[in-house]
């Protein structure tokens, strides 16, 4: 029951597509399914590395018994590091390892099939486009937006996220913030449109959508997409304090 079957995509937007996928599996394990892949990483056991596959879904398995491997493999013995560092930590190392073996999967593909000095430079610009893993992981790419938008606007202890959502109706609804009212000054629309824009999910790592509905977590004050943390907007209505996967669960890091 190995998951690793292999396919071969051959042009750049398919590299990129298998990229996409597997990025958003290896987030998935480090954010969401944090809890599930924290126990999996039982230093206990042999060397096991983390794979991520294009179908968007993680694996912690043994690395391939073939040598050299059909495809580079990502760092071996993550599970060995997990007791002896924070959980913070030791998530941002398996995170930084990851990346690394995302971009070596994808410049395997562009080696293995022939692209030019202007397929790579394509390749390579898709792929900056979107934050790194380990960006998502820690929020860098969040404290980054939030350093370009100095929009400095705190009103009150329980407002302390709503930066993003300062022209909601009602305070309490500052997770259901993701539609913005249309009837407001033309200048203020267009500074929350940019500012929105450059928002990024806590767990897939993708741009805000205005038609798509996010949460923020109470305690790290990262955005989720509703449907990447399993809140709808009816079910948000009666949370008081939301808290993401990653805080939920911070309660196993150790001093």
């Amino acid at each position: 029951m190995d998951s690793r079957a292999q396919y071969n995509p051959r042009t750049v937007e398919e590299v990129f597509r298998d990229f996409k996928g597997r990025r958003a599996g290896l987030i998935k394990a480090l954010t969401t399914d944090v809890e599930d892949f924290y126990n999996q990483c039982d230093p206990d056991k042999e060397n096991l590395c983390l794979y991520g596959f294009p179908s968007e879904q993680w694996e912690v398995n043994l690395p391939a018994e073939e040598v050299p491997p059909e495809l580079p493999e990502p760092v071996l013995g993550i599970n060995f590091a997990r007791d002896g560092m924070q959980e913070k930590d030791w998530l941002s190392l398996v995170a930084v390892h990851s990346d690394s073996w995302l971009l070596a999967i994808a410049y395997y593909f562009g080696a293995r099939f022939g692209f030019d000095k202007s397929d790579r430079k394509r390749l390579f610009n898709m792929i900056n486009e979107l934050p790194s893993i380990f960006e998502v992981v820690t929020g860098t790419a969040k404290k980054q937006v939030k350093e370009k938008s100095s929009v400095s606007n705190h009103s009150g202890s329980k407002s302390k996220s709503s930066s993003k959502v300062q022209r909601a109706p009602e305070p309490q609804v500052k997770q259901t913030k993701a539609l913005e009212p249309k009837d407001e000054e033309e200048e203020l629309d267009e500074e929350d449109e940019d500012e929105h824009g450059e928002t990024l999910c806590g767990a897939c790592g993708e741009h805000y959508g205005t038609d798509e509905f996010w949460i923020c977590c109470d305690i790290c004050e990262k955005w989720f997409h509703g449907k990447c943390v399993k809140i709808t907007p009816a079910r948000a209505e009666h949370i008081k304090q939301y808290k993401c996967p990653s805080c939920s669960n911070n309660k196993r890091a150790r001093p």
